[in-house]
């Protein structure tokens, strides 16, 4: 079995042997003592998150305030000292902190810190949970990141036609917005344009919060023709994305080589005969 390597920030390098041994812990997946840290890692993730998630709670934040307030500062504290042992055992911390991983692991602790100054930030602690991706390594479910790919190749590959229809959709409900505020007015709740779009979007969605609605006839049919068009309008992005995801998984699936006889590609990843002429591939490349 190969062995998994530490992240290419800590190995371009030779490390000081203290600082080999810490790597290995805190980044290595396959040594008793890298699979120990990393499970305690992800059990105070869990309970530092159902801690922040409490505290929300007024019942009980009222009860237990104290035993919370401790919590939340031992977990910060704990997270604070995991993070900059990350930084000391990698040879270029600079990559580290910078990468996914480094930038989630450092808004996980500065919350609290800047709640001594803004009061309730310490709630956008739960960003911690983002922490618990580890899990895909911990478990050895690395093959499922290939899964991963493939929708976040379909979101890219879409992301310009979505940009485009949510233009679109944006450009709609301001029309929308001005004509329903010139029919209804302030009579209404239509008080100017812009909360007139606000209950355009909400319409065109289809969430219809209903705290402002039209009152006379021809603002109800204008608004039972912006709800029907919603419909339509939900369709065209899911369309857009499941279009590009059928692209992407396929072209994960097929072989990149042609068929020495007809030249034909896109065959499936396990065929041995081409689809195209029947003549035998070749083995495919690895």
């Amino acid at each position: 079995m190969k062995k998994l390597s530490a992240p290419k920030n800590s190995t371009d390098k030779t490390l000081s042997p203290w600082r080999e041994s810490l790597n290995t812990i805190i980044f290595g997946a396959e040594t008793t003592a890298g699979k120990t840290f990393d499970i305690i890692l992800i059990v105070s993730i869990l309970f530092s998150v159902i801690a922040v998630m409490l505290d929300s709670v007024a019942t009980i934040q009222k009860s237990y305030h104290t035993e919370l307030f401790y919590a939340e500062w031992f977990f910060t504290l704990l997270f604070t000292i995991e993070y900059f042992l990350r930084i000391i055992c990698v040879k270029k911390p600079l990559r580290y902190c910078t990468s996914f991983f480094g930038l989630v692991d450092l808004l996980s602790i500065l919350p609290t810190y800047i709640s001594l100054l803004l009061p309730g930030a310490q709630y956008l602690l739960v960003i911690r949970i983002l922490r618990l991706l580890r899990i895909f390594r911990i478990l050895k479910l690395t093959e499922y990141m290939g899964e991963a790919s493939v929708l976040m190749d379909a979101l890219n590959n879409s992301k310009r036609k979505i940009l485009v229809f949510l233009y679109t959709v944006l450009a709609v409900a301001i029309v929308c917005g001005a004509l329903m505020y010139a029919i209804e007015g302030s009579t209404s709740g239509f008080t100017s344009i812009p909360r007139s779009v606000y209950w355009s979007i909400v319409t065109l969605t289809t969430v219809g919060y209903g705290d402002i609605a039209p009152q006379s006839p021809l603002g109800q049919i204008v608004a039972s023709a912006i709800m029907i068009l919603g419909y339509g309008i939900i369709a065209v992005p899911t369309g857009i994305y499941s279009l590009e995801l059928v692209k992407s998984y396929h072209a994960s699936t097929v072989r990149n080589d042609s068929c020495p006889s007809c030249g034909e590609t896109g065959h499936d990843s396990d065929a041995e005969f081409c689809k195209f002429c029947g003549n035998t591939l070749e083995e495919s490349p690895s």
